[in-house]
């Protein structure tokens, strides 16, 4: 009688979890947001911006035996 109990009680738990999945699936985006909140647009440019940039100058500094290319390198790096 007691297994029949546990299990009517997991299989009940079961369906409760799935019937409110959504809902449990919105409340922890929505506690996800509070502790890291999504970046602006002009936020991620920025970041985007700043990651080319730190790229370019990784190329530069393994390219310093190599002058032409160092000059090309430094182009673009103007450029963004």
């Amino acid at each position: 009688m007691d297994a029949i109990q546990i299990l009517l009680g997991a299989v009940l738990a079961l369906a409760m979890l799935l019937l409110f999945k959504p809902l449990l699936r919105g409340i922890a985006r929505a506690l996800l947001l509070v502790v890291k909140p999504k970046l602006t647009k002009e936020e991620r440019l920025q970041r985007r911006l700043m990651k080319d940039a730190m790229m370019l100058n990784r190329m530069l500094n393994a390219m310093e035996d190599a002058p032409s290319h160092a000059a090309e390198l430094r182009a673009m790096a103007a450029r963004a």
